[in-house]
């Protein structure tokens, strides 16, 4: 039987926040958040609270689970005005966990998931929140990217060639089978790139699920987070992947719609997000479909990773979302199917 590393070494950890300050005394830990790609979890020492991300066990394909480059980008757009957490500490040192990582404040919030109560749940904070999740995707789509830093951050041209070319590449890379939609999706994907009509910082997992709300005052978004996938490129590549991953009681679910809330009555749906962008961003949204079949295309492919290692025994811990990806990752594939009949 393989040896599983373990995702913590707690001396290692301890040793690590000691030499930056953060906190003393034992150490107590647990993994917090919905994410099933790179890990995060929340430290407790004395009564102060952190929250380290890292990504997942190596070997890692290149150029994925980048926490350096993640802490990077949101000590950059910080000070541009996008709420995000503060990075206290950051680790390039494989020796330590096997794997760069970070060190960031932890923050009191909530997350959006499959309920919507306490002060949230009225019926105008259904309707706002759809405002509030399109205002912030404009917020970061409107960051200075001739900023330094940010500016480096990426190359805007050709962003969306780009990205087809690379994740088709990464299908053999990580997936143990043959499914023939993933050649033929990347094949028409190809021939049909939009014009980018404006070039951004492009957060690439932009969703309800990964804003944080403030506690004691509804709908404020007190962070985004999860920004591993964060270049410069093509704004309607976030609204894509947002509206095709937005669930709602007439859309066909999908191992991606992970804020199931919005299925309820009074909530948003696909077209009011899609229509409320395109008038504060001036933007032509008629080829949407093209974006939400890459997001749909992309999605899958990642997936696949997971659904790889959790067939080498590399999730231990992961008793549901593994199992699901069998199925989920054909029926990603097969809504993306759906979308290439609107292209054109």
């Amino acid at each position: 039987m393989n040896h599983i590393p373990p995702l913590l070494i707690i001396d290692n950890v301890i040793a690590f926040l000691d030499s930056h300050g953060l906190g003393s005394g034992p150490l107590s830990w647990k993994r917090i958040g919905e994410g099933q790609s790179n890990v995060t979890y929340l430290l407790e020492r004395d009564g102060e609270r952190f929250v380290l991300r890292r990504g997942p066990r190596p070997p890692l394909p290149k150029s994925t689970h980048d926490m350096l480059r993640e802490a990077k980008i949101q000590q950059l757009v910080g000070p541009q005005g996008v709420p995000v957490p503060e990075i206290l500490a950051v680790c390039s040192d494989e020796s330590v966990l096997g794997v760069p990582f970070y060190v960031m404040n932890y923050l009191e919030g909530e997350v959006i998931t499959d309920d919507f109560s306490g002060q949230l749940a009225s019926a105008q904070n259904k309707r706002d929140l759809g405002r509030v999740l399109v205002d912030t995707l404009l917020l970061l789509h409107d960051v200075d990217t001739t900023k330094p830093g940010i500016s480096e951050l990426g190359r805007p041209v050709g962003y969306l060639e780009r990205q087809v070319q690379r994740f088709g590449a990464l299908w053999d890379v990580n997936s143990k089978r043959n499914i023939p939609e993933v050649a033929h999706i990347a094949e028409v994907l190809g021939q049909n790139v939009p014009e980018t009509q404006k070039h951004c910082l492009v957060h690439g997992d932009f969703r309800i699920g990964n804003l944080m709300f403030a506690p004691d005052s509804p709908l404020t978004v007190e962070a985004v987070l999860d920004w591993e996938m964060a270049t410069l490129g093509d704004p309607l590549a976030d609204l894509g992947y947002m509206v095709a991953t937005y669930a709602t009681a007439d859309s066909r679910p999908n191992i991606m719609e992970l804020t199931t809330v919005t299925r309820q009555p009074g909530f948003w749906g696909r077209d009011d997000l899609v229509n409320y962008y395109a008038e504060h961003s001036g933007l032509d949204t008629s080829a949407l479909p093209w974006y939400a079949a890459l997001a749909l295309w992309k999605s899958a492919i990642f997936c696949e990773a997971i659904y790889s290692r959790w067939l080498d025994g590399e999730r231990p811990d992961d008793e549901s979302f593994g199992t699901m990806l069998e199925n989920g990752v054909p029926e990603l594939l097969d809504q993306a199917m759906g979308y290439l009949d609107d292209i054109n």
